[in-house]
């Protein structure tokens, strides 16, 4: 009766059914486990034929309550006329490896809630501090001095420490030498304009910093300048919208990318895209049952009611 229920509401049909339902309490976790009836023809484009062999998928779908669910599914392969094999996933399956065609609607509605621009600001800044990095790799071959730089120049100038300060001071001030050092003061430039909330001139002022950055000899810094003008109105107009339409400051964003650099940590280890991908979606989608969800929209607050007590 149990499995009955649970099909019913998944719309799962002939020849798919319910095998099991494990329902662990602790772990707040509901796996349930999907097979098809022995015999059973499946249709791919072209051929339809018997199975050849089957693997075990799963997928990630909404949660059950405030409980995390998964269908695991044994998933029929058909051999083809060429001798090759063809995965056959079931009709719930979504485009995305591993999610159900409903989680990843649940994805594509708060996709759509998160502002363009806090997209295209860190994927922007990402870039740029790929490009310092790698000016400082390449002059540190015949500039000792740069030796334990790395994360002065990487991080917030605020998340520095007096010494670290110190040390990206005297850095600095050998601008006029030392590339990696100009590398450093076109990502901050760079911030800055990504910061201006006036269309025309955000537009300016980054067309203004790609053309002096190509004329520069800082040639990892080059690569971003060519990205920036391969998606020039993509980043100053959809930017520009999202935020005027949404109102939110930096620290938004900044608390929106602190969730996923949460996600990725969870994941550490993982060598697939897709298992990162997955850490994200399901983690931030951990709180939502059904259309409802107690998790804040708005990351800050979020974080403020996770901190832990002093």
């Amino acid at each position: 009766m149990q499995n009955q229920i649970f099909e019913a509401a998944l719309g799962i049909t002939n020849p798919w059914y319910i095998k099991g339902v494990d329902f662990d309490v602790e772990l707040k976790h509901l796996s349930i486990h999907i097979d098809f009836v022995s015999a059973s023809r499946f249709a791919y484009p072209g051929i339809e034929g018997p199975v050849h062999d089957t693997q075990i998928k799963r997928y990630r779908h909404l949660n059950f309550f405030q409980h995390e669910c998964h269908l695991e599914v044994r998933v029929p392969r058909v051999k083809l006329p060429n001798g090759k094999v063809a995965l056959i996933e079931p009709d719930w399956a979504g485009k995305l490896n591993g999610f159900t065609l409903l989680f990843e609607a649940l994805v594509l509605t708060l996709a759509r809630l998160m502002p363009f621009a806090a997209v295209a600001k860190f994927h922007v800044i990402a870039h740029t501090l790929t490009a310092v990095d790698k000016m400082r790799r390449v002059e540190l071959k015949t500039d000792p001095a740069l030796q334990g730089l790395r994360w002065s120049l990487l991080k917030d100038r605020s998340s520095l420490n007096a010494s670290q300060c110190a040390d990206l001071d005297g850095l600095i001030a050998h601008i006029t030498t030392k590339r990696t050092a100009r590398a450093w003061l076109y990502r901050e430039q760079l911030r800055e304009i990504l910061d201006r909330k006036q269309s025309n001139v955000m537009s300016g002022l980054l067309a203004q910093w790609c053309t002096n950055v190509m004329r520069s000899k800082v040639e990892p810094m080059k690569e971003v300048a060519k990205m920036i003008r391969n998606h020039f109105d993509g980043i100053v107009f959809d930017g520009i919208v999202a935020w005027a339409q949404t109102r939110q400051s930096n620290g938004f964003f900044a608390a929106l990318n602190g969730l996923f650099q949460a996600d990725k940590r969870k994941a550490r280890g993982y060598t697939r895209i897709h298992t990162m991908r997955t850490e994200i979606f399901s983690s931030r989608a951990s709180s939502i049952s059904l259309g409802l969800t107690s998790m804040p929209l708005n990351p800050l607050v979020f974080q403020k009611s996770h901190r832990c007590p002093i």
